[in-house]
């Protein structure tokens, strides 16, 4: 496994800022980082690097590689996205995506396996609406229809043996943000899941989108949110419901702006910019064009603006996280994180520190990621080399210069660390 030393650059570690430094990977992991004052004798590659920062690969905290999509890990890692979070997928896939992690250029997999589901719950009325072929309609013959601690029981312990998850997904969604009335579990039952899932040693996260339906879901004790709320304002309320439980929050505003149609114009900027040719398919591209639309009449980005602002005001820990997926127009593997990183400091008013932080040293923090995340002596050498300074302006996450994942260099970057 190749070792060299990347020097002469501005370091971001995820926590502090070096500004100029070094770094020396070896057998794919970070075996000294500091200033240039410190920098070691070795016989390896060394690569000078003025005028560029060094950043933690980034953490893709909520996306879909849905039926095990081929295209999904390659993507995000060609965008920096050195890990991804898998929020719901059969057995079969992500045994697949373990598998092609294996392979080069491809991002690191962590999964919730098969979510918590009910029958007839979310998401299945909205999967079915728009694919009710006999592959698809087999896929969800086989997930869990919980409905008492049994089951609860049944479920956990099959996943355990035969997902080896990272974490535990529950759907809450009555429907009510994209103007649907769907059947949706109690909050007891969410409790069971909850408790049970904690016993063996497990965080949960939940999908909700309605204000209610959060409340509902950070009711039953749940570490953390996968969408932030649409279909009205924020209140107090939610708030201290988040401090009771301090939990996080993945806002997926990028993708809650598809849902409403009112991000368009942002979503066609980053498909078109020039900086992301021969990273991402034209098939993908043109799906970051399009718009889901499912809340285009019952809820407004403004509304999730509007609650990432008061729960940061507030110190709840926001992560970043894209929603991305096959089916999900609006959203591309690996570019939507960047689109996410835009809007958390156009939109909500984060500094450009604290966005970057959101996708690297917090999500790691808050999943209990130990081996990545941060750049420090002993980690993964999971890197993103930029031009520029994104720590003064965020556009220039996508000055993407070199990837790497444990050590090994992303190929549609290679030839850039030479020029």
């Amino acid at each position: 496994m190749a070792s060299f030393i990347i020097r002469d650059v501005r370091i971001f570690t995820g926590e502090d800022v070096i500004p100029s430094g070094f770094i020396h990977v070896q057998d794919g992991k970070i075996a000294a980082i500091g200033p240039l004052s410190n920098i070691p004798q070795a016989s390896v590659q060394v690569y000078s690097k003025p005028g560029h920062t060094l950043l933690p690969g980034f953490i893709d905290c909520h996306i879909h590689a849905d039926k095990a999509n081929p295209v999904a890990l390659p993507q995000a890692l060609r965008f920096g996205v050195t890990t991804v979070c898998d929020m719901q997928n059969e057995l079969a896939n992500v045994q697949k995506l373990h598998k092609q992690t294996l392979e080069p250029d491809t991002a690191g997999y962590k999964t919730a396996g098969q979510a918590a589901t009910i029958e007839n719950g979310w998401p299945i009325p909205v999967i079915m609406a728009h694919d009710s072929s006999p592959e698809t309609i087999a896929e969800i013959a086989t997930w869990p229809k919980l409905t008492d601690r049994e089951s609860v029981v049944e479920y956990l312990e099959w996943s355990k043996r035969e997902m080896q998850p990272d974490y535990i997904k529950l759907m809450h969604e009555s429907g009510k943000s994209i103007g649907l009335d769907l059947t949706y579990p109690s909050v007891e039952l969410q409790k069971t899941i909850v408790s049970e899932a904690k016993q063996r040693g497990y965080l949960t996260v939940a999908h909700a989108l309605s204000l209610q339906d959060t409340l509902e879901v950070l009711e039953a004790g749940v570490n953390g949110l996968t969408h932030t709320i649409c279909d009205q304002r924020p209140t107090q309320e939610l708030v201290e419901a988040y401090k009771r439980n301090n939990a996080w929050l993945n806002p997926t505003l990028a993708a809650i702006g598809s849902l409403t149609t009112e991000g368009k114009e942002t979503q066609e900027k980053f498909a078109h910019d020039k900086r992301v040719e021969g990273l991402i398919g034209e098939k993908e591209k043109g799906n970051m064009c399009k718009c889901m639309s499912f809340a285009a009449k019952t809820g407004k980005v403004e509304y999730a603006y509007e609650s990432v602002r008061m729960l940061r005001e507030a110190g709840i820990d926001i992560v970043c996280g894209s929603d991305a997926a096959g089916p999900a127009v609006g959203t591309a593997w690996g570019l939507s994180v960047h689109h996410e990183l835009y809007l958390f400091v156009h939109e909500v008013g984060m500094t450009p520190e604290e966005a970057l932080r959101s996708a690297t040293s917090v999500p790691a923090r808050r999943f209990g990621f130990t081996d990545r995340g941060r750049l420090a002596e002993g980690l993964n050498a999971d890197l993103l080399l930029v031009e520029g300074n994104p720590l003064e302006d965020i556009d220039a996450t996508l000055n993407i210069r070199g990837v790497w994942r444990g050590g090994a260099s992303c190929s549609a970057h290679k030839t850039k660390m030479d020029s």
